[in-house]
C-alpha cells in the first residue's frame, strides 16, 4: 500500500509517516518509480508508535523499544527483559515530569488566587466563564 493508504488507515498524516521513518520506526521498501510501498504490518506498526507516543515516550526511546514489544490487540506486551528496564526509568522519568508539573501549576494557581476580586471577575468575564 502507498502512504495516502496507510495515512487513511490509521489516521496518522502522511509527514508524520514520513517523521517516522526519518526516525527509524518505519521500513517501507521503495517502488522503482521511488513512491514507498508499505506491508499490512506497517499498519500494526503505527498503531504501537501511536499508542507508546500516547505514553510520553520520544521517538528515540521508542526506536529502542519497539522491536520488543508484542501487540495483543488490547496491549503491548514487552517480550525483552532489558526493555522492562527501559520502560521502568521511563516511567520515573515522567512521575519527575508531573510532579515539576503539579508544582508550576501550585505557584500558578497560587498567584491566580493573589489577584483582587475585581481584577479576577474581568478576567473571567473576558475568557467567557
Amino acid at each position: 500500500m502507498r502512504i495516502g493508504e496507510l495515512s487513511r488507515r490509521t489516521g496518522v498524516a502522511v509527514h508524520l509517516l514520513r517523521y517516522y521513518e526519518e526516525q527509524g520506526l518505519l521500513h517501507p521498501q521503495r517502488r522503482s518509480s521511488g513512491y514507498r510501498e508499505y506491508v499490512e504490518e506497517d499498519v500494526a506498526i503505527v498503531r504501537r508508535i501511536r499508542s507508546l507516543l500516547a505514553a510520553g515516550l520520544s521517538t528515540s526511546t521508542i526506536t529502542t523499544v519497539l522491536p520488543c514489544l508484542r501487540d495483543t490487540g488490547d496491549r503491548l506486551v514487552p517480550t525483552c527483559s532489558d526493555l522492562l528496564a527501559d520502560l521502568y526509568q521511563e516511567r520515573d522519568r515522567i512521575a519527575r515530569a508531573i510532579t515539576d508539573l503539579q508544582a508550576s501549576m501550585d505557584a500558578l494557581n497560587g498567584v491566580i488566587a493573589a489577584a483582587p476580586p475585581g481584577v479576577t471577575r474581568r478576567a473571567l468575564t473576558s475568557l467567557g466563564a
